[in-house]
């Protein structure tokens, strides 16, 4: 899934370690979701919008395929 995770992080100024710090998981972590290799749980997708001050929407929204 693709996302705008590391546009926001680093919009707000936070290394990986730093969000993987901040939301409570590591940095390999955050890495793989700004690859788009590891889908979040929903709970995680939140933290991390909390962290960069950004909507669900923002980050993780995708356009459906009709």
């Amino acid at each position: 899934m693709k996302n705008n995770v590391k546009v926001a992080r680093v919009q707000v100024d936070l290394t990986q370690a730093q969000l993987a710090e901040q939301v409570g998981v590591t940095r390999q972590t955050i890495s793989l979701i700004e690859k788009g290799k590891y889908n979040p749980s929903l709970k995680l997708c939140l933290e991390i919008c909390y962290a960069v001050h950004k909507t669900l929407d923002d980050l993780f929204w995708v356009e459906r395929e009709e």
